[in-house]
């Protein structure tokens, strides 16, 4: 029951940097842009938030600012796509390998050195003797609860207030939105630079908690997990804590697999786990899409021209 739990709890704090950068994809989603850039966004939050950090000791400092950077270069993304029309799909690759290359370079001179500080978890009064579930979700650090509040509140804001229908509308058709006075440009480019905010949170989340220090390419993949977990979880904010949690509790088995020393498994499969893992939940998901008739926003990675209307 010990190693059960402790793995429900290492799901968790695995799960916590998905479900950052998922939250904010969903939105970016919704208002019809597709991004791709996510791990880059993830990478220059992860570097940012460390180096900010190490150099302040101050680690929500480091949270801001690695959301601040994210976002600006975001930025670059929403103007390509947004102003120029260019392919949403090549922009987001470039912000991408853009990215990752930009993090690598700030970081060349951090890379290995030990952070002073970190986010510690904190005990809930109460909720966290409740058993099983107080040891996995109220013994965390502030970033997890952070996380807890922001899905209510996301959902809130997409299904019950008008900023929500108006962001839903860009999505699905931003013509008729346009014609009855909802601003697409501005909406999407407020949506993107959200999205990357978040993003560089979790980033943050990556080098501030789960492993503080700095390393090349240590967000490792989970941009793409979060663009993933996007359809998996059908563009809605609740959905996306069960799918970043199930995803961050695969990579924590394997983890927790290669601790034990199982010999007979090859690290390098149990490293894979994650991966195998978002193919699969990918097929199934699409299946399912298909046979509910669910789908992604109408007018998704598609530009607006004003003109064609």
């Amino acid at each position: 029951m010990t190693m059960f739990i402790a793995i429900l709890s290492a799901a968790v704090i695995a799960g916590t940097p998905l479900l950052f950068a998922t939250l904010g994809e969903v939105f970016t989603e919704r208002a019809g842009i597709l991004n791709l850039g996510v791990e880059g966004m993830m990478s220059v939050g992860a570097v940012v938030g460390f180096m900010v950090t190490y150099s302040t000791g101050n680690l929500f400092l480091g949270v801001i600012c690695a959301a601040i950077a994210a976002a600006l270069v975001s930025v670059i993304h929403a103007f390509l796509s947004i102003s120029l029309r260019v392919s949403q799909v090549v922009s987001g690759l470039t912000i991408t390998i853009f990215g990752t290359g930009l993090s690598g370079f700030l970081g060349k001179n951090f890379v290995g050195l030990p952070l002073k500080n970190k986010f510690m978890p904190i005990n809930i009064p109460l909720l966290k003797d409740i058993p099983i579930i107080g040891s996995v979700f109220f013994k965390q650090d502030i970033l997890v609860y952070i996380s807890y509040l922001i899905i209510p509140i996301l959902f809130i804001y997409l299904y019950k207030t008008r900023f929500g229908l108006n962001l839903r509308s860009i999505g699905e058709n931003p013509a008729a939105a346009d014609a009855l006075g909802v601003n697409v440009y501005f909406l999407r480019y407020m949506y993107t630079i959200f999205g990357g905010a978040m993003a560089g949170i979790g980033g943050a989340y990556v080098s501030l908690s789960m492993s503080p220090s700095w390393l090349e390419n240590m967000v490792a993949g989970r941009g793409w997990i979060a663009v993933a977990l996007v359809i998996f979880a059908s563009w809605d904010p609740v959905k996306a804590i069960l799918g970043a949690y199930l995803f961050g509790g695969v990579q924590a088995l394997g983890f927790r697999l290669q601790a034990l020393g199982f010999v007979a498994v090859s690290p390098y499969f149990l490293s894979m786990l994650p991966y195998i893992f978002t193919i699969l939940i990918l097929i199934l998901t699409t299946i399912q899409t298909i046979k509910k008739h669910r789908s992604a926003p109408e007018q998704l990675g598609i530009a607006y021209d004003r003109e064609e209307r």
